[in-house]
């Protein structure tokens, strides 16, 4: 009898869709392997060669959008500096004289007292919020301060991508160049800058590593670095001698920082001789004879601080703690299997997100939290800095009084004295940036010396000292001696109220 192919083999059926699938999954299992093996090897060629070079790059590709052929993701985050919170915007009809539709709020109609401070001064007719690395170039160009007042080249070091300017005016020798703009017009050397800050000014297109572009930097570290541990460090070269970690914050430090203009060459020259505390400033100024301005109230001879950043975040804790600038405010981020930097130079506190790149890579805590510790800080500034506020505008009045009644012109001067104290450290904690929050106890306690002067300043105006010279001397402390030792050990007073006993 014949058998079919159907019929039992061996005493059993062949099993041929337990052996298909088995088949169809190992060839499965092959291609996700195959898959994950691509992938693990795109990662990596991604991560040891994070960019491909499309265009050449040199010392005179200004323009970053030709960067960004390079480096998209980069130029991307660049590109989101012009981003503006709702409930920052300022939105205008468009003129003639000025084609902006949006801008910054103004710090003059919400504080009144810094037009008293500035009495005298271009920044008492407008000063605004700042704004985003985008505008800039723009926003300078069409500032009041610029548009009504006469202003030197200088001020194009912070506001302008600066190696497009300075070797077009020092024909490629950008020391010749920097030196020709800071003394020119700048209305006519606004004419050479054609963007504002950006890759060239902080890169070098050959190796992409970090570099300081502004000559006053240059200058300024050297004598800070001088200045430090009795100038061990000497003719300290920032490009070649700077660590990686440093120049992540020098970078910034090109721009963020208080300075002035020196000399009728108008030599932009940051104050850092004796180091970088607003007391050091004030004694520097003090010793060469410096006054911004004459208060046009008071006759006070003041000085105006900028934008001291830099010098500020020095003195905190995240300073000492070797976090840098551009570890909160352009944090690493992944793309794919490349780790890049955030080039949407803004607050941490903007998003969730950024909280968590920034904040919570070292502070254990939540989002929710780390917002709430950082308002407390500005809290307590707020309030600290009214209070200083407050009593330098009573010293202004109170000055002006005085002159009318015609009092004593040495009071008067001595009044000056503290105005030019108490103005230069208010001016210097509302013109830097962070609310409080880069150096929080540096910047209360200085805010209450500015307090103090302006007291004293009211008091010299009535011929009084603080203490008052008539005030008896206090009675000396005596030297605290212990008591002997008791041969036996006092008695407990007995419990006036229940405690829970410890294990």
């Amino acid at each position: 009898m014949s058998t079919s192919t159907t019929e039992k083999v061996g005493g059993r059926k062949p099993r041929w869709g337990f052996i298909a699938t088995v088949l169809v999954l190992g060839a499965v299992v092959a291609v996700g392997v195959l898959a994950l093996l691509v992938d693990i090897f795109t990662k990596r060629t991604e991560a040891q060669q994070p960019y491909f070079q499309v265009v050449q790059l040199t010392d005179t590709t200004y323009d970053p959008a030709v960067w960004g052929q390079n480096f998209p993701l980069q130029y991307e985050g660049w590109l989101k500096t012009q981003e503006m919170p709702a409930d920052e915007q300022l939105l205008r009809t468009p003129t003639a004289d000025d084609p902006r539709t949006v801008m910054a709020k103004s710090k003059l109609e919400a504080d009144p007292r810094l037009v008293t401070m500035w009495q005298g001064y271009a920044f008492s007719v407008e000063y605004n919020e700042p704004r985003g690395h985008m505008y800039m170039l723009e926003d300078q160009r069409l500032v009041k301060r610029v548009t009504m007042f006469k202003q030197p080249g200088a001020c194009l070091n912070c506001h302008a991508s600066l190696p497009e300017v300075v070797n077009t005016l020092g024909n490629g020798d950008a020391a010749a160049g920097w030196a020709a703009m800071n003394k020119m017009p700048y209305s006519e050397a606004t004419t050479y800058a054609q963007h504002p800050v950006g890759c060239i000014d902080c890169h070098d297109p050959a190796t992409m590593k970090l570099r300081v572009t502004r000559p006053a930097f240059i200058e300024g570290i050297k004598e800070y670095k001088a200045s430090e541990a009795g100038g061990s460090v000497a003719n300290f070269d920032v490009n070649t001698m700077a660590s990686a970690k440093e120049m992540r914050t020098y970078v910034c430090a090109q721009c963020h920082v208080e300075y002035y203009f020196a000399g009728d060459e108008k030599t932009l020259t940051f104050p850092w001789e004796k180091g970088l505390t607003v007391n050091d400033a004030m004694a520097y100024y003090d010793e060469i004879g410096w006054s911004d301005f004459t208060h046009k109230l008071t006759g006070a001879p003041v000085i105006k601080a900028q934008h001291p950043d830099f010098e500020t975040f020095s003195q905190g804790v995240h300073a000492s703690a070797g976090v840098t600038c551009a570890d909160c405010h352009m944090p690493y981020k992944r793309e794919g299997a490349a780790k890049i930097t955030d080039h949407q130079v803004a607050s941490p506190m903007r998003t969730n997100e950024t909280i968590n790149t920034t904040c919570l890579t070292c502070h254990r805590t939540s989002e929710e939290e780390m917002r709430a510790r950082v308002d407390t800080i500005h809290n307590r500034y707020e309030e600290t800095k009214n209070t200083a506020f407050d009593a330098l505008d009573q010293l202004i009045a109170d000055i002006v009084k005085a002159r009318e009644n015609g009092t004593d012109q040495a009071r008067i001067e001595e009044a000056w004295a503290y105005q030019r104290q108490a103005q230069f450290i208010v001016d210097y904690v509302t013109s830097e940036n962070s609310r409080g929050f880069h150096a929080p106890a540096y910047t209360n306690q200085i805010l209450n010396q500015a307090t103090d002067a302006a007291r004293r300043g009211q008091l010299a105006l009535l011929g009084q000292t603080y203490p008052p010279a008539s005030a008896p001397s206090p009675a000396p402390v005596p030297e605290y001696t212990p008591p002997p030792a008791s041969p036996t050990p006092s008695p407990q007073a007995p419990e006036t109220a229940s405690a829970p006993t410890t294990p």
